[in-house]
């Protein structure tokens, strides 16, 4: 995991250790935003971006003013938590990033809001059992919850086909599916059974993906064994919050940011 963690180096600045963006939240859902946003910047990420609704904006704000709220460049980017699928606005600011050849994280509302069809981005698609369900009967691979709560590693290839990008089906062991090549994890911090949780992993993973943007474009690193260190931190983060107290998300956010030190 720690190959992949972006430390420092003296020549750095805040570009070079990679710019995260982040098109999440609504107003209706505004604390996506802020779990995602806190987990990245526990990696050691440069900078991140906001876009978003003005109320989640100053929220957001208010709790972490090092963000930056207007587009720009980023290595990455991370879509989708807490925007419902109606949300014009933030459908629109989506498509365009995928649209263009980005790093991105497409998650919640995003996999029903994005055309892998016509999608130029490179993807991690992260839905839970729920999500990967409509997902795939969109694609026209009718099954039932029951079917792909049973049934997750052909899922989550069936996705990652479909779709021709790498998929992260969540839930108990997680899997990971890109072409023809799989990996379930062992069982998850039980902890991690709470709201946000999975906007927190969104969050890391979009900042792992920045960080190590320009080796996974040349071929020296593979999304799929980033994307593996993005969630084997996050299952750190999980079981080191719960040693004091009882676990939300933003503690797992937070807790990143000392598994990280804790690594160098």
């Amino acid at each position: 995991m720690s190959e992949f963690i972006r430390k420092p180096n003296a020549t750095d600045d805040k570009y070079s250790r990679g710019v995260v963006g982040f098109i999440t939240s609504s107003e209706m859902f505004p604390g996506a935003a802020l779990l995602g946003i806190t987990a990245a910047m526990r990696t050691g990420i440069g900078m991140v971006r906001y876009l978003g609704p003005q109320h989640v904006s100053d929220l957001v704000l208010q709790s972490r003013p090092e963000i930056v709220l207007q587009d720009g460049r980023a290595q990455a980017w991370v879509v989708g938590s807490g925007v419902p699928v109606d949300d014009e606005a933030q459908a629109a600011r989506i498509r365009k990033v995928v649209s263009e050849k980005n790093l991105v994280v497409v998650d919640a509302g995003a996999l029903q809001i994005v055309d892998f069809k016509n999608c130029a981005a490179k993807c991690v698609l992260t839905p839970h059992a729920g999500e990967a369900t409509t997902l795939l009967n969109l694609l026209g691979h009718p099954q039932t919850l029951a079917e792909t709560t049973a049934n997750p590693v052909e899922s989550a290839l069936l996705i990652a086909n479909a779709t021709k990008q790498l998929t992260v089906l969540k839930g108990n062991r997680t899997v990971i599916a890109q072409g023809t090549k799989t990996y379930q994890f062992d069982p998850a911090p039980a902890v991690l059974a709470t709201a946000g949780s999975g906007d927190v992993l969104a969050g890391i993973i979009g900042a792992l993906l920045a960080g190590n943007a320009e080796s996974i474009l040349s071929g020296d690193a593979e999304m799929f064994d980033v994307v593996k260190a993005a969630i084997n931190l996050q299952a750190q983060a999980a079981a080191l919050a719960a040693k004091d107290s009882t676990v939300v998300a933003l503690d797992i956010a937070e807790a990143v940011g000392k598994v990280v030190a804790a690594g160098e």
